[in-house]
């Protein structure tokens, strides 16, 4: 527990960042999922909206530090890659 009334706000100010980082990465990953989901079941056009979605949500997350940077890219570059194959197996 913290003694000091700067370590208690430092308390208080984690706990209100963690659950902040916490939301922001629930929605980041149910975007993911819905774009994996989407592509598993073939329906490419719904797939490459929510993309757009999932893209939007991993970049505000890289640019806060909720995640690195580059693991938002990777990841998008992971999601563009399986779209793009999933849309050569079906044409």
């Amino acid at each position: 527990m913290p003694n000091s009334k700067s370590a208690k706000k430092r308390l208080r100010q984690s706990i209100d960042r963690r659950e902040v980082n916490r939301a922001i990465k629930s929605t980041m990953r149910t975007q993911i999922r819905k774009v994996r989901e989407a592509v598993a079941s073939g329906d490419i056009e719904t797939a490459e909206t929510v993309f757009q979605q999932a893209q939007r949500k991993l970049d505000r997350a890289g640019a806060q530090r909720v995640i690195h940077p580059n693991a938002a890219a990777r990841t998008k570059s992971r999601l563009q890659r399986l779209i793009k194959t999933a849309k050569a197996a079906s044409a």
